[in-house]
């Protein structure tokens, strides 16, 4: 979010509920409500085009999107007045623009590099069937961070020659990010580019002066080389969680307007040993395969739809003694699955225990997602590791979270259903919905789209089966171990069950 405020022309600022807004024009806005405005400025492009009401869509995602963020694009079209007729991966979506209507059976990856995140999905492709065996990415990685590094380049080169100072205000950002941009648009068609910035810098007395760019495809490369490096780090573990080198992938489909730009191409090309596919452009491979999805939904196509086998994009598991994370589900199981663990208690005499289920990839659970915590009683008492709990994960096929915790001795057992939760409450998203003024008035929708992924990555939600399970104090905590001395559980290691 800090980067974000250093490159844009609008404010953002932190909202009642933790996650970021945007303040524009007088007016302040949700992340669902810019994504709201951005859907109906497709629709109207789609009508526009097809002459026809569009009133539903399939809306693609990042692979790595958790469950809040895919919430959070549901209520955008809730609150735009779309229904979301299904939300698919943006790699599957360009895999089934890649392969449909073809009888291929080949292992390929997705390298889907846009303005703001990286993803990378291996995916194998059968007649009737597409199934992601792996998928990994970066939320933090895309055009924006390119754009950043011409632009320290400008600033650092204009600098040292002497000519004066280029002002760090958020404007002067904005101007010179903006000119990098442009210097890396042009050099996609040709191998030199340049730009001019009016009255950007300030000499020593103060006075305005241009500033002047210059950049070719030899420099930017050297530049930009750490930030592809940073891609194929993801490349690399995605391709080790499929037990895949480069070499045994069969085709490489391009995603997003930053692989238009030859220096990715390049690299991709030498890092996986073949050239990548850009038969269908990379800014519109997506929306083609969302577009055979959503004809496959609504009957529209005769064809019948291939089956889609996906995977979990981050790991499940519950907190730990010590605030880290025990794995249930590693990321990248296939969908539908089921897992368990079993834990012991670790204080004399506990008779219950709290399990907080978490989303993500980071040791510690302070990094990751909370998804929702319920409270285990009914613990035989007797001496530390004397209780045992079995805590078992179930992701069905539409990928909901069934999670449950069952005491081996007493056979005590409760459940919770994670239900996906975005930052804003069932009531919030309806008193947001546009009404049919909103929809037609485009000044509410002028330049919505440049709100970055990672706003939609706050909330929580869960249900819970029985309302008086949560405990107001911390006295009784699954596997956590602070200053007051909470009651946890540990694994048990000789009972371990993946």
């Amino acid at each position: 979010t800090q980067r974000i405020r250093a490159q844009v022309g609008w404010s953002v600022f932190e909202g009642e509920g933790g996650d970021a807004r945007i303040r524009a024009q007088g007016k302040t806005y949700t992340a669902q409500e810019i994504s709201a405005h951005v859907l109906v400025h497709m629709v109207r492009l789609a009508e526009g085009a097809t002459g026809e009401t569009v009133d539903s869509a399939v809306i693609t995602v990042p692979a790595y999107f958790n469950d809040q963020q895919r919430q959070a694009t549901r209520d955008a079209a809730e609150i735009a007045n779309i229904e979301c007729l299904r939300i698919i991966n943006e790699p599957t979506a360009a895999a089934m623009a890649y392969g449909y209507g073809q009888s291929r059976s080949q292992r390929i990856v997705v390298y889907d590099l846009g303005g703001g995140t990286f993803d990378v999905s291996v995916l194998h492709m059968g007649d009737d069937l597409i199934e992601v065996v792996s998928t990994g990415g970066d939320t933090f990685l895309g055009g924006d961070d390119f754009d950043a590094v011409i632009a320290d380049h400008i600033r650092r080169s204009f600098e040292s020659d002497g000519m004066g100072t280029i002002p760090t205000s958020h404007q002067a950002n904005v101007r010179l990010n903006h000119a990098a941009e442009k210097l890396k648009r042009e050099l996609t068609e040709q191998d030199q580019a340049t730009t001019k910035i009016p009255g950007l810098a300030r000499d020593s007395s103060d006075s305005p002066v241009d500033v002047e760019a210059g950049l070719n495809r030899t420099l930017a490369r050297q530049l930009c080389m750490p930030l592809i490096q940073r891609s194929f780090v993801v490349c690399d573990d995605a391709l080790a969680q499929a037990g895949l080198s480069p070499a045994q992938v069969d085709g490489i489909v391009l995603v997003g307007g930053m692989t238009r730009f030859p220096i990715i191409k390049e690299a991709v090309a030498q890092y996986f040993g073949e050239e990548p596919i850009d038969s269908i452009n990379p800014d519109e491979v997506v929306a083609v395969g969302a577009a055979i999805q959503a004809s496959q939904l609504t009957r529209v196509s005769e064809e019948p739809a291939p089956v889609l086998l996906d995977v979990t994009p981050q790991t499940l598991g519950v907190r730990t003694l010590g605030d880290f994370i025990e794995p249930i589900i590693p990321r990248n199981s296939a969908i539908p699955t089921m897992a368990s663990k079993v834990f012991h208690t670790v204080k004399d005499n506990q008779e219950e225990v709290r399990i907080r289920v978490y989303q993500g990839d980071a040791r510690e659970a302070r990094s990751n997602y909370l998804l929702g915590e319920f409270v285990l009683d009914g613990l035989p008492v007797g001496p530390r590791g004397h209780a045992k709990v079995r805590v078992s994960f179930g992701i069905d096929a539409d990928g909901m979270v069934n999670v449950t915790a069952t005491a081996s001795e007493t056979g005590s057992t409760k459940q919770m259903r994670v239900e996906s939760s975005s930052n804003l409450t069932r009531g919030e998203v309806q008193a947001l919905k546009f009404s049919t003024s909103d929809d037609t008035d485009s000044s509410e929708a002028e330049e919505p789209a440049a709100v970055p992924d990672d706003f939609l990555s706050k909330g929580e939600g869960f249900v819970l089966e029985d309302d008086d399970l949560l405990l107001d104090d911390d006295d009784d905590d699954l596997m956590l171990e602070d200053e007051e001395g909470d009651d946890d559980l540990m694994l048990d290691d000789d009972e371990l069950i993946e």
